[in-house]
């Protein structure tokens, strides 16, 4: 048990919402020790280029010569290409731990609720070649309640809407486990396709998918009251007729047309799931409200345009882009007493 002990305490556990758009990392008893883009470039053919993660991948896109290639190792929150996702997990890991930390972590990854058997062990094995001790999973809705300070293990029902850059995972929750639980492939990343085909067939413009997500963050609306003030902001791209270089205006209202297809979908998994909800759970809900976690729950007007549709309470949590992340470390930080809300893909 000495040793035991020792050898634990050596070991610096990390929690990672390995998310389509951002990986984060938590590091047990410490907090949020990165948050990246998970993007990899590498070299193509006989390239000698050295592979490139995160942030300065992402800057690259769009723009690399012949020789280099940007990747993202996740698609739909789940692994799309194994090597990739496995290497960039490995250097996220070797950037976070402690230069003294000659014991291999426990590691504790989150899955969407929709991930099938494959998919769940291709992340666990991903986790286990980065070099993990031993790994756990965690579904995502679950790891997001806890990161929104909601207890799930109370006899009463709990709705989380997590809308990430891959999926939106909308799930009730009760004596810590999940009652109900859908995921859809619309987020974020749906999203910035979009805006990039509506600026396309409105403005024949073609423009990168870095330039949408820009335009969705600053001036991304999808409740616009009447009278309510148009806003806008210039974009580059290039003109689909002449190919020449070309800028616009585009405006909150364009944005709100391009994203009401997406925001119509997540609506209907949410009364999808309302209408699965037991009686008792029901009562639960409309007392307690809908809680909206990941980077999408950030869109202005989601919540009043949900709060419309389904005459609830929307309630957003207090940093819903780290919920995912933080509900993981809590899970990690407090291993011997929740860890029954963690499991393995066999």
């Amino acid at each position: 048990m000495f040793f035991f002990n020792f050898f634990k305490n050596l070991s610096h556990d990390l929690a990672i919402d390995l998310g389509t758009a951002n990986t984060l990392i938590y590091m047990k008893n410490k907090g949020i020790v990165l948050d990246e883009p998970s993007v990899v470039a590498r070299g193509v053919g006989k390239s000698k280029r050295a592979k490139v993660f995160g942030k300065y991948a992402k800057e690259m896109m769009g723009r690399t010569p012949h020789d280099i290639e940007v990747i993202r190792p996740l698609k739909d929150g789940v692994i799309a290409d194994f090597h990739c996702a496995q290497e960039m997990l490995k250097h996220f890991i070797y950037r976070v731990r402690e230069k003294n930390s000659w014991v291999s972590p426990i590691i504790v990854v989150c899955v969407p609720s929709g991930a099938t058997p494959v998919e769940c062990k291709a992340i666990q094995e991903a986790a286990e070649c980065a070099g993990a001790r031993d790994v756990f999973l965690i579904e995502e809705p679950m790891a997001a309640a806890i990161g929104a300070e909601i207890d799930v293990e109370e006899a009463k029902g709990a709705m989380v809407l997590d809308i990430g850059g891959g999926t939106t995972e909308v799930a009730i929750l009760s004596l810590g486990g999940v009652v109900y639980s859908r995921s859809i492939k619309i987020g974020g990343d749906h999203m910035d396709e979009s805006i990039v085909s509506f600026v396309k067939k409105q403005y024949q413009l073609l423009i990168g998918e870095s330039t949408a997500e820009k335009a969705k963050i600053t001036i991304g609306n999808v409740h616009i009251p009447k009278g309510a003030k148009t806003v806008s902001m210039e974009i580059r791209g290039r003109d689909v007729m002449n190919g020449i270089p070309r800028e616009i205006s585009i405006t909150n209202r364009d944005l709100y047309d391009s994203l009401s297809d997406s925001i119509k979908q997540i609506v209907n998994a949410v009364k999808d799931a309302l209408e699965s909800t037991p009686p008792e759970l029901a009562s639960d809900i409309a007392d307690r409200g809908i809680v909206l976690t990941g980077g999408g729950a950030l869109l202005e007007g989601l919540d009043r345009v949900l709060r419309q549709e389904v005459q609830l309470p929307i309630l957003s949590a207090a940093s819903p882009k780290l919920c995912v992340a933080l509900g993981t470390g809590k899970v990690l930080d407090q291993f011997d007493k929740l860890k029954h809300l963690l499991f393995k893909q066999s």
